[in-house]
């Protein structure tokens, strides 16, 4: 019993000797320079050499005190542990409570911008109106001041800027006489090489004009550098107005992201470019191209739904966005009772990336657009010098309707493809639709009207609208019947034809 007191009295005599030195080469050694102590690997040897001492001369009682001494050292050093933690969280939570209150203080700055905008705004019309009150007449002030009066006070500001800009605008464009689809398609493929040298492929340009006749959605998707944006880019060029290019992002999830929303703080409507761009088609008389670059970058179902559903609309007065829901007077001219009519003469072009960043471009979405794939980059030809030309867009329809009268789609081709959907759907359980059917009646006379056959015509709709919704099947289990329907193709319109379906299919086959 003697010799576990004494053992007791050397380890804590040991214990504060060596926690003295630890605190001393901690907290003075540094700056003293001393060299007093052991290290702690040390420390513990000496606690291990004067328990290895005594412990045999303990006894049953020393045990016991041995025993309870050792739960009250773990309980101190986990008591001691404890605290720590509940300091961390505690540390932790007043850190987020401080990044609150910066975030906060960020937030209450930008209000206070934004008040301060809408105050700079109110001075500059009561600025002006000290010249109605005396210091100038309305009749006396300047189109300057006016438009300003109108900006400020409108809901529109942007909107009613191209209201001042094409107000008292001649923008008639004359028709082009003996203008041709096929004339069109080659001169717009020499200009994109003499100008900008953008090689394409006759066949893309003549699938582009008919595409534009069928849908008023193109997709040009494919592996990036292969030219998607800049064939939408050269058409405004082409055409003698640029194309208008709006970046979609990745948080895009309704339609607020495309046309803006009216802030309830501000009393304006937050406009974005993709609005301003339809509403300056509203003024215009040619072709205006509006461009959703990276479309898929987001779901291309959530943010474009609504322009989807009024595109199918048979009659184009019910082409109608709903903007806001009480009229103003100073509203933007062409806004009639907070409605925006989509003007017949606009055109979306959305480039696709086929990558892991972007998401599937739904059968939704291809039912009701004409998709161009682009495959590889564009070879360099020797092309005629041709300048960019101006077209107005009722032209243009007139050559498409003039199309479709003239080379409407033959009864034996008509006979051949309900015979290819009869037997894809015996095999693969695939209809085409008569969303399809009705684009067929359009695509196929204008393609003709471009300079392609009728074969090619319907080889490039029977990819595109019909090929593609395979991808979403078990291909692996269905090799024999693609096969099956590659010899259908030969049989149904000659072997050399078909060549994008052939193609798609021995794709399909040899990477699954």
């Amino acid at each position: 019993m003697v010799d576990y007191f004494e053992y007791l009295r050397e380890m804590f005599l040991a214990v504060l000797r060596n926690i003295g030195d630890f605190l001393y080469r901690l907290l003075i050694s540094p700056w003293a320079g001393g060299t007093r102590g052991n290290n702690v690997a040390q420390n513990f040897a000496e606690y291990g050499d004067i328990f290895g001492a005594h412990y045999k001369q303990f006894g049953p009682v020393g045990w016991i005190f041995f025993v309870i001494f050792l739960l009250l050292l773990i309980a101190l050093i986990a008591g001691l542990g404890f605290l720590i933690v509940v300091f961390f969280r505690k540390y932790v939570r007043f850190v987020k409570r401080e990044l609150d209150k910066e975030e906060l203080r960020r937030q209450v700055e930008r209000l206070n911008f934004e008040l301060f905008q809408a105050v700079q705004e109110k001075d500059k019309i009561l600025n002006l109106k000290v010249g109605y009150m005396g210091l100038k007449s309305p009749e006396t002030l300047d189109e300057e001041s006016k438009e300003t009066i109108e900006e400020v006070s409108s809901r529109f500001p942007k909107l009613i800027r191209v209201d001042s800009k094409y107000r008292g605008t001649n923008l008639d464009i004359p028709f082009r006489p003996e203008l041709t689809l096929e004339e069109l398609c080659n001169s717009f493929r020499n200009y994109c090489a003499s100008q900008l040298k953008l090689y394409y492929r006759e066949d893309v340009i003549k699938q582009l004009f008919a595409g534009m006749a069928t849908s008023k959605l193109i997709i040009l998707e494919g592996i990036s550098g292969t030219g998607k944006t800049s064939l939408a880019f050269a058409l405004g060029k082409f055409f003698s107005f640029d194309s208008a290019i709006i970046p979609v992002q990745p948080s895009w999830k309704d339609r607020s992201e495309l046309l803006g929303y009216y802030n309830e703080f501000t009393k304006k409507f937050n406009e974005t470019e993709f609005l301003k761009a339809i509403y300056t088609t509203t003024y215009r008389q040619d072709l205006n191209v509006i461009v959703l670059d990276e479309m898929n970058l987001a779901r291309i179902e959530y943010y474009f739904a609504e322009f989807l559903s009024v595109m199918e609309m048979r009659d184009p007065n019910d082409w109608v966005i709903d903007l806001i829901p009480s009229p103003m007077s100073n509203d933007p001219v062409n806004i009639k009772e907070g409605k925006l009519l989509i003007p017949q003469n606009a055109i979306f072009f959305g480039t696709a990336n086929n990558d892991d960043s972007t998401f599937t471009i739904s059968d939704k979405v291809y039912d009701r657009a004409v998709s161009l794939f682009f495959d590889d980059k564009g070879r360099p030809f020797e092309a005629a010098n041709q300048e960019a030309i101006s077209v107005p867009y009722a032209q243009l329809r007139q050559l498409y309707d003039n199309a479709i009268n003239q080379y409407p789609i033959s009864d034996d081709m008509l006979k051949k493809f309900d015979t290819l959907d009869n037997f894809v759907i015996k095999k693969f359980k695939l209809a085409f639709g008569n969303r399809i059917l009705k684009q067929l009646d359009t695509f196929i006379p204008v393609y003709v009207g471009c300079g392609g056959s009728e074969v090619d015509g319907f080889d490039f709709i029977f990819t595109n609208k019909v090929l593609k919704k395979f991808e979403s099947l078990n291909i692996a289990f269905l090799k024999d019947e693609l096969k099956e329907l590659d010899a259908q193709l030969d049989k149904l319109y000659g072997k050399g034809n078909f060549k994008m379906a052939h193609n798609y299919i021995a794709t399909l086959i040899k990477n699954n």
